[in-house]
């Protein structure tokens, strides 16, 4: 019985071991993929808006960004 507890140890051991290691190296691949891709910004809905040929109001950017769920001012937002 002695052997099952063993084994049973080191296996738990190699799945935290493990589970760190896939845990550091997604979070690596995120944070990357975040810095080569960045969310979309006010100023980026502005060129896209003046780009099409319209000047926007802030209305119409604050309702941009609302529907992206980007913007921090929106209502139930902390």
């Amino acid at each position: 019985m002695s052997t099952f507890w063993s084994s049973l140890l080191w296996f738990l051991a190699g799945g935290g071991v493990g589970a760190l290691i896939c845990y550091y190296f997604s979070k690596k691949s995120f944070e990357k993929q975040l810095r080569e891709n960045p969310p979309v910004t006010e100023k980026m809905v502005r060129a896209m808006f003046m780009q099409m040929g319209r000047k926007p109001s802030e209305a119409q950017i604050r309702q941009v960004m609302r529907t992206m769920g980007q913007d921090p001012s929106a209502p139930g937002k902390k």
